[in-house]
């Protein structure tokens, strides 16, 4: 009979149930807050980007613009 080695599979180990990890929001970050939040950022973003469009409409109509 040869001589043959049987591997063990480990188990896992049984552990106490652990305790989830916590993450504390800070005020502003979650909920409605979070929401109203993000409406404003897109809100201002959008009325930035309007206002340097325009801006730079300016300069190139006067950049671009024949000499009189």
């Amino acid at each position: 009979m040869p001589a043959t080695t049987t591997k063990r599979i480990p188990r896992p180990r049984v552990t106490k149930a652990k305790e989830k990890p916590r993450f504390y929001l800070l005020p502003g970050q979650g909920g409605s807050n979070y929401r109203r939040k993000q409406k404003f950022i897109i809100k201002s973003s959008l009325a930035v980007g309007a206002v340097v469009s325009l801006v730079v409409g300016v300069v190139m109509y006067f950049v671009c613009r024949p000499p009189r």
